[in-house]
């Protein structure tokens, strides 16, 4: 086994990213950046010790590589890859299904329902 792993094939073993295609449009666009570089392709090389910052979805993700791995394996086996730096994520606001419940066998709603559900949304 080699000392060094492309960026895209790490983050797409470590599974930050679903597709290894994906893994390779964020490396290409220049959004990662290792130890502090800007890294522009995905052939970059990564080796353990290495520090990754990188956007995923609201938050900016920074985690340490601790081994490089073999294969893109389950979640368990991929978290050993990493050691997580981030900032904690905030809480998530419920979601509005949870908001806008209504007992099951309650029948259709009505109109003052649908109203009460629209301002809960935020909707005029």
């Amino acid at each position: 086994m080699s000392e060094t792993l492309r960026i895209d094939k790490w983050l797409w073993y470590a599974r930050f990213f679903k597709t290894r295609s994906l893994a390779t449009r964020v490396c290409g666009d220049g959004r990662i950046r290792v130890n502090g570089k800007l890294v522009g392709k995905a052939s970059h090389t990564v080796k353990a010790g290495d520090v990754l910052t990188f956007p995923l979805g609201p938050a900016i993700r920074v985690v340490q590589v601790l081994g490089l791995g073999e294969r893109r394996g389950p979640a368990p086996e991929a978290a050993l890859l990493y050691f997580d730096m981030s900032d904690p994520l905030p809480p998530r606001e419920p979601a509005m299904a949870a908001l806008a419940f209504r007992t099951p066998g309650s029948g259709r709603p009505t109109k003052a329902d649908r109203r009460a559900t629209d301002a809960l949304r935020g909707h005029d």
